[in-house]
């Protein structure tokens, strides 16, 4: 117990301590390519790589309850608690510059892709999902990025061009460019080398303190896969409004690629183990969690279309999440 320990304690350090390289790259890379793109690609997929490890994992030893209750308790862990977190930490005075809401106005694409994909992903789980299933949710996740870009592309167009003091900016930001971008890759590589020894210092300790494999696959494990997620955030959100736009579009960035990608990888995983038409089979446990996730995921989407997040919004989602935990609990039983 006391190996276990010590191993998830140098595991999470090293996770933090790459999670604040993350964080600082991406807001230097906000300045060239804007906080919204830079939080819904770069960020979410480096930030994703932990549950992208747990689900591959899962799906190849045949755990599909652990694989798909993973990325679902994931996305009720982040679009409740982890928008709580850093809501609270924006608006108060744990941040460097609080804000009295924050604007997410400009997150109409997500907001729209968000419900699309959660509504998707749960009408294709009625039979199961199969490899056509994988080919739709790399569609979609395709794309997102596309149409991330394209927006990102519109906004640059906007701004004025061409002055000589904007060239001179340019030019002289090429070195800082350089240095958020080599900070950014070297912070992805310590999140990818210490995911995997993470996971599995967090459910060997699980394991040994006799915790249920229903419980590792709801919480414990999106606990763990989002763990890099975040730490980032958090240091984002203490940044003021340009860091707390990269930590908003970081969580519905990351999600959607949940609904897409990490379904996607599920899919394809199984399918390299059990054959081409290996099938992740619907559970009467996958699917109340599916139905669950959906409907919280579309009851915290909805103070968004109000375009204003402030502390009374995330403590209206710590309170959505404890009761999503709790429903996760209870639904088995009906």
């Amino acid at each position: 117990m006391v190996d276990s320990s010590l191993s998830l304690l140098g595991w999470l350090g090293e996770l933090v301590f790459a999670s604040w390289l993350l964080s600082y790259g991406a807001e230097h890379l906000a300045e060239r390519w804007g906080a919204r793109f830079v939080g819904r690609t770069l960020l979410s997929i480096a930030t994703t790589l932990p549950e992208i490890a747990i689900v591959v994992y899962a799906a190849k030893d045949g755990s599909y309850e652990i694989a798909i209750g993973s990325a679902l308790g994931s996305n009720l862990l982040m679009m409740t608690l982890g928008l709580s977190i850093m809501l609270i930490i924006a608006t108060t005075k744990l941040s460097q510059a609080p804000l009295k809401f924050i604007d997410v106005k400009e997150f109409k694409l997500d907001k729209i892709l968000l419900i699309v994909t959660a509504v998707v992903g749960a009408g294709l789980f009625i039979d199961g999902y199969d490899f056509l299933d994988g080919i739709i949710f790399t569609g979609l996740f395709v794309a997102y990025i596309y149409l991330a870009y394209r927006e990102m592309r519109q906004e640059k167009e906007k701004e004025t061009l061409g002055s000589k003091v904007h060239a001179d900016k340019s030019q002289m930001s090429k070195k800082h460019f350089a240095k958020a971008m080599i900070v950014f890759i070297v912070g992805t590589a310590g999140i990818f080398i210490g995911a995997e020894p993470f996971v599995h210092s967090l459910g060997g300790l699980a394991i040994e303190s006799g915790i249920s494999v229903a419980i590792l696959a709801i919480i414990i494990s999106p606990i763990a896969g989002e763990m890099p997620e975040k730490i980032s955030m958090i240091i984002l959100a203490r940044k003021g409004a340009t860091g707390a736009s990269i930590a908003v579009a970081n969580v519905l960035g990351s999600k959607i690629l949940n609904n897409t990608l990490l379904l996607s990888v599920a899919v394809f995983a199984a399918m390299a183990t059990g054959g081409f038409f290996e099938k992740i089979p619907n559970t009467r446990l996958l699917e109340d969690q599916m139905i669950l996730v959906t409907v919280i995921t579309m009851i915290a989407l909805i103070p968004m279309f109000r375009n204003k997040l402030g502390l009374s919004s995330g403590v209206l989602l710590l309170i959505l999440y404890a009761v999503g935990i709790g429903l996760q609990f209870v639904l088995p039983f009906f």
